[in-house]
């Protein structure tokens, strides 16, 4: 077995095995294989299974495609559509399953559950010990009751014996999760032992090695939470500095750019997350944020300052219809270019994009509406069907319209000049959505309304 020397010691590589293949799953595993890590990867569906052997990601993430024909083609990953078979030739599993939202905000933890049940399954034909480990975003306490329970009675086996468990929360940002894969900025643990602690933890100094970075060791709750307070307080810097933006708008002068860099550089605050625009979106925070809602209120709580956040995104997406509308007018018949469709740069999510939002905004309005992103068309097809029009680049994109809605903030249409709008719009307004131009320059020749710009 390959092994690694750390601090003098020889740490034996552990085989390690993956349940899910979404966006958390596939990231972890290539991040493994990509250091000779032995991964198996497990998913329910045989056409994303016979994608990834043959080296090619369900989804778009920046790096990952070149990464798993290496690993794959090396022999360091594999994908099964057999959980047992994953679970039995290794020795550490993580739980990478989605828990998307009920209809009311709440948590579903059926995928959950159903791994669960699967995984005791296997456990039931092991005889060495086997660590668990929950790398998906559930509320507190659903690892100890919930997960934990079901193992123990379905595998006749006793957590802190035969097996072990841990809360591992993920930390990844869609466009960049190769990166914070490879270089996290901190590890949390929340062990139900502290053997199980320990083997987690040991996996990670092997794989960081000198480069480990801070390890945070805990309860299996705190971890949980800690997921849900971490997404709900970037949510709200997002919530904040829009809400800042909405007032700029109404003091001639003011620029919500300037004041986000201006408090940004108080070491309290921070720059991160103060860019004002349309509002979050993607996979993580509006679930993230809709779960701890109702969590917080089937514990007793009333959140109110985690409701507002979630109010403020809401409706702030529609301020892009409304600057459209102040520019040119009743929208009916008119031809209008949405620039971005993912929920940001570098991924092809458009799971609580803020562009559906707005493109489905113009439609009811009556506008004709022809769509553009570098990496979102077929998701967006698969949305709008036939209501919109595709463009096959920015330029085709705004060509002949009479204004130009920036959603997602891609080099491409951060690249775009002044005179690019002039020359091949039908009229030149742009309404800024994500701060990418400089106002000065872009008003000598377009009107140009921009979130959180005063005196427009």
């Amino acid at each position: 077995m390959h092994a690694w020397l750390v601090e003098g010691k020889i740490i034996p590589k552990k085989r390690i095995s993956i349940i899910g293949t979404g966006f958390v799953g596939l990231c972890t595993a290539v991040g493994f294989a990509s250091k000779g890590y032995d991964v198996i990867t497990s998913t329910n569906d045989p056409e994303k299974a016979a994608l990834i052997k043959r080296g090619i990601p369900p989804f778009y993430e920046s790096k990952l495609k070149e990464l798993l024909q290496r690993v794959v083609g090396d022999g360091y990953l594999r994908c099964l559509t057999e959980r047992e078979e994953a679970i039995l030739n290794t020795e550490i599993t993580f739980v990478t399953v989605g828990t998307p939202s009920q209809p009311n905000g709440s948590i579903d933890l059926q995928f959950i559950e159903k791994s669960a049940y699967e995984i005791a399954e296997a456990l039931q034909k092991k005889i060495a010990y086997h660590l668990l480990v929950v790398k998906s975003t559930v509320i507190p306490n659903t690892t100890e009751k919930m997960f934990r329970h079901i193992l123990e009675e379905h595998s006749g086996k006793r957590c802190g014996q035969e097996f072990g468990i841990c809360v591992n929360p993920e930390f990844l940002r869609e466009g960049s999760a190769i990166h914070d894969t490879l270089h996290p900025d901190r590890i949390i643990i929340g062990e139900y032992d502290k053997r199980s602690g320990d083997t987690l933890e040991s996996l990670y100094r092997g794989f960081y090695g000198p480069d480990l970075p801070t390890i945070l060791r805990t309860n299996p709750q705190t971890a949980e939470l800690i997921k849900y307070a971490n997404n709900a307080f970037l949510a709200m810097k997002v919530s904040f500095i829009n809400s800042i933006a909405n007032l700029c708008e109404r003091i001639p002068g003011a620029d919500v750019a300037t004041v986000a860099k201006g408090i940004g550089l108080d070491e309290r605050v921070g720059p991160l997350f103060l860019r004002a625009g349309l509002g979050y979106g993607g996979s993580c925070l509006p679930k993230d944020v809709k779960a701890l809602i109702a969590f917080s209120r089937d514990s007793g709580y009333e959140p109110t300052l985690i409701d507002a956040i979630e109010e403020v995104n809401r409706v702030q997406v529609y301020r892009a219809v409304e600057f459209t509308e102040k520019l040119v007018g009743d929208l009916k018949e008119k031809q209008i270019a949405v620039l971005g469709l993912a929920f940001k740069p570098g991924t092809d999510d458009m799971r609580e994009a803020t562009s559906t939002k707005v493109v489905n905004d113009l439609l009811n309005k009556g506008a004709k509406v022809v769509v553009y992103d570098p990496m979102a068309i077929d998701k967006a097809k698969e949305i709008f069907d036939d209501r919109v029009s595709y463009a096959s680049s920015a330029l085709d994109c705004i060509r002949n319209t009479v204004c130009c809605i920036v959603v997602t903030e891609w080099d491409e249409f951060r690249n775009l000049s002044a005179e690019d709008f002039v020359e091949h719009m039908k009229e030149p307004n742009v309404v800024d959505g994500r701060r990418i131009y400089d106002p000065e320059k872009f008003r000598r020749s377009v009107r140009l309304v921009a979130v959180g710009l005063g005196d427009y």
